[in-house]
């Protein structure tokens, strides 16, 4: 004889089915996301494939047969990590409001346990003495949202030898900017960087610190598209786009209005042989990328 469920057990089983089907239809399997609450009833959805979407500058890759060329693909942004370097070759991200929130910095630089087994990992200490910042290169304030998100921000392999003066105040400059950018209504693609060896920090020229395993660079550079808030973003991305890109010298003697420091996307290229916005057609990239912004600095 077939026993029959009690009516609360029918209820409860029924809840089980619909509460999955309804987290399945949040989150999707196909996609490596991140959910968080948003404090006003609102899920945000974050994926790392966002850091990334008008294209990989150096084709990065998690491949160990590349150590001079190695991506880290973190929820947060996007590495090429250079192993000899002690250092990112660049790091890309997005930033949008939903990336913004009232979390402090949490300053809680660390070593990135996540690149290869036996690499040297650069240490919160690696920098002590020689005269240079721990300098961001996504910025702990694009990333507030949460103490993850701006934990992450702190990895040593975010960050590069910076001269005090450029990080404190010419390169602060332009990161404060950026998010007053996103405060009028546009949502941004940022990929920065450095080159070339040999910085001038407060304790003179070097050319390497932690006892040769971290390259001081010569010059330090930022691109960035600014569009208005939307989807499909490349398909956003037309010649009217404003494109700021910047390079400026590693050093402590130097101009801290960041504007005068611009030049044109080409020009980075030219320097470094990436290929930034690689995912925006062709036809676009000739145009916004052979122009030098003059638009407003705050």
């Amino acid at each position: 004889m077939r026993k029959h469920l009690p009516f609360w057990s029918l209820a409860f089983v029924v809840a089980i089915v619909l509460q999955s089907c309804q987290n399945e239809a949040i989150k999707p399997k196909d996609k490596q996301a991140d959910m968080q609450n948003a404090g006003n009833g609102a899920l945000v959805s974050r994926l790392q494939s966002e850091n990334l979407a008008l294209g990989n500058p150096s084709n990065a890759a998690t491949n160990l047969a590349t150590p001079t060329n190695y991506l880290l693909d973190k929820l947060q942004y996007a590495v090429s990590y250079n192993r000899d370097a002690g250092k990112s070759n660049w790091v890309a991200w997005h930033l949008d409001p939903t990336w913004l929130g009232s979390t402090p910095r949490q300053d809680n630089f660390a070593s990135d346990a996540t690149l290869p087994t036996g690499w040297y990992r650069v240490t919160s200490g690696s920098y002590t003495g020689s005269g240079f910042d721990r300098g961001h290169n996504c910025p702990s304030a694009d990333r507030t949202f949460s103490v993850a998100d701006n934990s992450a921000t702190f990895l040593m392999t975010n960050m590069m030898p910076q001269a005090p003066v450029n990080n404190q105040q010419t390169w602060a400059g332009l990161e404060n900017y950026q998010r007053t950018l996103v405060s009028q209504g546009n949502e941004l693609y940022i990929v920065c960087g450095s080159y070339g060896s040999g910085g001038t920090g407060s304790n003179g020229t070097r050319t390497t610190i932690d006892n040769g395993r971290i390259v001081v660079p010569n010059r330090l550079w930022k691109a960035i598209i600014v569009i208005p808030r939307g989807d499909n973003d490349v398909a956003r991305v037309t010649t009217n786009a404003r494109v700021i890109a910047v390079n400026m010298p590693n050093t402590n003697s130097q101009n801290t209005a960041w504007g005068t420091y611009r030049t044109t996307v080409d020009a980075i290229e030219a320097a470094t042989g990436y290929d930034l916005f690689s995912a925006v057609p062709t036809a676009i990239q000739s145009v916004i990328e052979a122009r030098v912004d003059n638009g407003p600095t705050r």
